[in-house]
Formats: C-alpha cells, sequence, structure tokens
C-alpha cells in the first residue's frame, strides 16, 4: 500500500495546525500558568529590547517587511518558541513547527512541499524548528534549497553555540540572534503578571520573593511554574521566608553541561580571571564549576597547565604547588581535597604572572620545524668511536665549569644557523633575577666572542 499522506489541514504529525491564539479569557481546561501567560504580542515579550524594541534588529525587520531567516539562540526559558510565533503572525506568514529531536528528512521533506504548495497560493510560511542544532550536516543541508528560493522563513531554536553546533553553510543564510537570560526586572515582571492572572500576591515576603527569582536562573519558563506551586497553597496562607520557601520548592541546578559550550565558558571565565590576578572572581568560577558538577582532576589539570602557561619562572613553585594540590585532591577526593584545589586557585591569582616560558616554547617549535633537520655543531656532540673523534666530534669542546666564570660562551646552536632569541623573561616576581642573570651572560658571551681570533 502507499504510505498514507496526512489530510491537507494537518501537520507533520497529524494534528491540526494550531489556530491563532485567543484571547486569554476565553481559554478552556486546565492549562499551566506559563501557557496562560503566553505572550500575545511582540510588545508583551519581557527581557529582549535589544530585539525587539523600537530600535531592536527583528522589530526593524518587521518594519522593513523583510524579515530574514533566523537562529535564534539563547538558554531555556527567553521566549525562543513564542518569539518565532509571534514573528509570523505580525509577518504573515503560516507558522509551522518541527521539533529535530523528533523529526527526520521525511518530515523535512513533507514540510518543505507544503510550504511549496502554500507559496504557489500566495501564502508565506516561517519554519520553526526547534532544537535545530540536532539535526546532523547532512540534515541542516537541506534546508538551504528552501530559504535561498524563499519557500521557507527558517527560525530555528538553540541553546548551544551556533559556531559550533550548525555548518557554516546555513549559518551564511541566515541571522543569529542571541536572547538574553532574563534579568531579575524581567523576572519580576513575570511575578507581577501571574500575580494578576491568580487574583492574589504570592504568599512570600520580599526576601523570599527575591530567592525565588534567584532559584529560576534566568528562565521565565521556570520562574512561573515556581509561581504556579505556590499559588495552589490555600487562601490565608503566611507569607513564606526564605527557609519555608526552599523547603517547599526544589533549587534549579545551575545550568551546566560538562560537554557543551557552559564547560568551556567557565573554564575561560577560570582561566582568565587567574591571569588578571583576581582571585576572588577566581574562586567564585571555580565554586560554579565544582557546584555544576564538574570533575575536579579536569580543574586541577587545567591549573597545572596555568602555572606553566602564565606563571612560568615568574614564581616557578607554583608548578609545584599545582601538582601537590592535584596530588592531595587525588588522595583526599570530595569534598576535601577541593580546598587543595581552592587554596591553589588564590595562590595561582596572586602570584606574579609572565608568558615568557609559554611564548618561548612556541616560538621554539616555528624555529624547529623551519630548520628541519640541521645537526648539532660538532663541537658538543659526544665521541665514544675514534671514527667520531677523526670527524671532530666533540673537539674544541669547552667545559664550563673550569672557566673562571664557569660560562663558556660557547655557540650551541647548528653550524651555519643564526642564534635565536626565543626566551625573553620579564621583570615580574623571580622572573626578574632570571633576566638579569642571562642578561649579564649575554654581555660577557660578547667579550669571550670578540676574544676569539
Amino acid at each position: 500500500m502507499p504510505p498514507r499522506r496526512p489530510a491537507a489541514d494537518q501537520d507533520l504529525f497529524g494534528a491540526p495546525e494550531p489556530p491563532p491564539m485567543p484571547a486569554r479569557e476565553t481559554q478552556a481546561g486546565p492549562r499551566p500558568l506559563a501557557d496562560r501567560l503566553r505572550p500575545r504580542n511582540l510588545s508583551e515579550v519581557v527581557g529582549q529590547d535589544h530585539l525587539l524594541g523600537p530600535e531592536g534588529a527583528l522589530r526593524r525587520m518587521l518594519d522593513r517587511g523583510a524579515l530574514a531567516s533566523l537562529i535564534l539562540w539563547g538558554p531555556p526559558g527567553v521566549g525562543k518558541t513564542t518569539i518565532a510565533r509571534l514573528l509570523a503572525e505580525e509577518a504573515g506568514l503560516r507558522f509551522t513547527a518541527l521539533s529535530a529531536v523528533f523529526s527526520g528528512v521525511a518530515d523535512l521533506k513533507r514540510a518543505f512541499d507544503e510550504s511549496r504548495m502554500r507559496r504557489q497560493n500566495g501564502q508565506g510560511t516561517l519554519l520553526f524548528v526547534d532544537e535545530i542544532h540536532r539535526f546532523n550536516r547532512a540534515q541542516q543541508d537541506g534546508f538551504l534549497p528552501v530559504v535561498e528560493d524563499g519557500t521557507v522563513v527558517l527560525v530555528g531554536a538553540t541553546t548551544e553555540n551556533p559556531s559550533f553546533a550548525l555548518n557554516g553553510a546555513l549559518l551564511s543564510r541566515c541571522q543569529v540572534m542571541v536572547l538574553k537570560r532574563l534579568d531579575d526586572a524581567a523576572l519580576e515582571l513575570l511575578l507581577a503578571r501571574a500575580e494578576a492572572e491568580g487574583g492574589r500576591p504570592l504568599p512570600v515576603d520580599e526576601p523570599a520573593r527575591a530567592t525565588l527569582r534567584a532559584m529560576a536562573d534566568g528562565d521565565g519558563r521556570y520562574l512561573l511554574n515556581l509561581a504556579e506551586q505556590l499559588q495552589s497553597l490555600p487562601d490565608g496562607t503566611p507569607p513564606l521566608d526564605v527557609a519555608g520557601l526552599s523547603s517547599l520548592l526544589a533549587k534549579r541546578a545551575a545550568l551546566y553541561d560538562k560537554d557543551r559550550e557552559e564547560h568551556y565558558n567557565l573554564i575561560s571565565a577560570l582561566h582568565k580571571s587567574l591571569r588578571g590576578s583576581d582571585p576572588d572572581a577566581a574562586l567564585y568560577w571555580f565554586a560554579r564549576m565544582i557546584k555544576g558538577g564538574e570533575d575536579p582532576r579536569y580543574i586541577a589539570r587545567r591549573l597545572a597547565r596555568f602555572a606553566s602557561e602564565d606563571i612560568g619562572a615568574a614564581d616557578p613553585g607554583s608548578l609545584t604547588l599545582a601538582l601537590a594540590a592535584w596530588e592531595s585532591y587525588e588522595r583526599l577526593g570530595s569534598p576535601e581535597g577541593e580546598l587543595a584545589l581552592a587554596q591553589l586557585v588564590l595562590h595561582l591569582a596572586a602570584a606574579p604572572k609572565s608568558n615568557a616560558a609559554y611564548t618561548a616554547w612556541k616560538a621554539a617549535q616555528v624555529l624547529a620545524a623551519e630548520t628541519g633537520s640541521l645537526m648539532p655543531p660538532a663541537n658538543i656532540l659526544n665521541a665514544p668511536t675514534k671514527l667520531m673523534k677523526s670527524l671532530g666530534y666533540g673537539r674544541d669542546y669547552a667545559y664550563d665549569h673550569d672557566t673562571e666564570e664557569g660560562f663558556s660562551g660557547a655557540n650551541y646552536f647548528p653550524d651555519g644557523m643564526e642564534r635565536t632569541r626565543l626566551y625573553r623573561p620579564t621583570e615580574r616576581g623571580a622572573e626578574g633575577r632570571v633576566a638579569r642573570h642571562l642578561e649579564r651572560l649575554e654581555a660577557l658571551r660578547e667579550e669571550l666572542r670578540a676574544e676569539k681570533p
């Protein structure tokens, strides 16, 4: 039997596409508070004025009548789906939704075919794809022709960094709009709307109300779900304090995915706080990563790397301390061993900084690649056989300890290769002493070289 096709009035999953959203008071049946308070026009969307305000990029697109294909990138609960629906309504486009979690190539093809039919009848389509980053590269390529020829206005929603999650060809055909996590003012506005909808204030005191906003962590949908739980309390419930609120509601785990962008954002913040010699900020980001469930061994490894990359010879003991803290964590485990890492974080942040060793190592790698397989000069080669001695191995080698200064000034670079300065120590911390010592040796080298015939 040929595959059964959905009726013309059905979407990809067989259910009718939702009609335009009626006024809030005409909705019947039990609906979550977050759904009842879903904005009915773009002016009701909170926290995204940089996109939807009078000078916002999306507002200007709509005013010009030229809505481009978009990627809406932002954390959960900030209005990506709602904005897509309202954009379709304001632009006069048919709203069609897909989820990359449940859809495949056949679903995409069907959506494209239906969009072409609507286009022939003079109606455009806004194709909203939730979690678009979950489509593989080949599926993402499937959007290219229909976006290019205007069959659909694509609006993809993602919580992942589009630079990593989407292929370059698709990104080049879409504009990326960054949605912000909702700030305290936006969350408070949502609470006021929830109270207006419920007809009574939420039973919390002011400190608990602030805690409620903090628990939402910038997620408006999550905040409204919390508010709905509070609204279910009996009338006359005395206002809850912070302790009462915490016992009633489960605290949301901080947004942190060890395999995704937030992982790299937080380790970057820790590393740059250390480099910027800010122990307080560094300790905060360390705590954020630990609270988010990061493996302390990963952090210990990065801290050991930091000790070499950003401190180096300015405080040569830092690497030893990093390895000691790492070993302490391995022996003690969590949570006791985390204190050793916290102590290391503070030390690394407060230590003098120098990337001279790191810079010298990179320059040495470049130089080694450029010069190929040049032999060391004969005078510093060992000569364990008569043949090697006859070839000049080890001839005229100057044993530095036998010289008056303990320094011979000999050349150790390959013959015919110009001496290259790779390590340039700073004057910071212990490296300042190294710098002055090397400057004295360089002057002595020049003197000894001048004395040679």
